[in-house]
């Protein structure tokens, strides 16, 4: 079900919903219209859920979105989001979704030159407003500082003129120093983990930021990944039995 808080005007106050209401809350609503977010973790955490649980959310709210990717093409993308319950294929076909898979090493692009390439993508699709980036950890693992913090910058540019982006990365492919520097420049933070709590392995996800959120954030919600069902929150209670 759409996000009531996502007005039909997407205009002040509409946000990004992820489909899912627990989620939204400890979010303080949702990711705000207009807001760079980056979301960070180890690997196997659920960056890639979460985002394509946006995705989906986005799309329930009738924002269009472009998907780029470096983990998929765009038939395994499809076919991952539908083992989560996540049928993007109506919205693909209505030309609502547009999904670009990266492949940076076959074409032997550098680093940078993705940078620029992704950029002037996002600008040209206008009708475009909801981006999500998954993953940057190969460009920024692979290029200096000043050249990631830029991109970072561009993005921010980008979406003071209406864009919401949504990037993740992986968090060993930062330096702190440089992690602390793209924190400040994003509106919203989202940091995953897996932590172990008894005999099983969790996934927790940290609200460490959004900006503007209607409620406090700093929250942590812990969840699990299910075929067939998609991200199954697991209840504090029991997380920590």
């Amino acid at each position: 079900m759409a996000n009531v808080l996502a007005k039909d005007s997407h205009g002040e106050g509409a946000v990004i919903s992820t489909g899912n209401s627990e989620i939204d809350k400890k979010m303080g609503g949702g990711i705000p219209l207009g807001s760079l977010t980056i979301i960070e973790g180890q690997s196997g955490a659920g960056k890639s859920v979460l985002s394509q649980q946006m995705v989906w959310g986005s799309l329930n709210d009738k924002f269009r979105t472009l998907f780029y990717t470096t983990e998929n093409t765009v038939r395994s993308l499809i076919k991952q989001m539908e083992s989560l319950s996540l049928d993007i294929s109506d919205q693909l076909l209505l030309d609502w979704l547009r999904i670009y898979p990266i492949q940076a090493t076959r074409a032997r692009l550098t680093a940078s030159e993705v940078f620029r390439i992704l950029l002037r993508s996002i600008q040209r699709h206008e009708p475009f407003k909801l981006v999500v980036i998954d993953s940057l950890t190969t460009f920024v693992t692979h290029t200096s500082v000043e050249e990631t913090i830029s991109f970072f910058e561009e993005c921010k540019n980008l979406c003071n003129q209406g864009k919401t982006i949504i990037a993740t990365a992986h968090s060993y492919a930062f330096q702190e120093s440089t992690l602390i520097r793209i924190r400040s420049l994003c509106d919203a933070h989202l940091r995953l983990r897996i932590e172990e709590v008894g005999d099983q392995l969790v996934k927790v996800l940290e609200v460490a930021k959004v900006r503007g959120a209607d409620k406090s954030t700093g929250n942590i919600i812990s969840f699990d990944v299910e075929p067939g069902i998609g991200m199954r929150i697991i209840p504090v209670s029991k997380a920590k039995a």
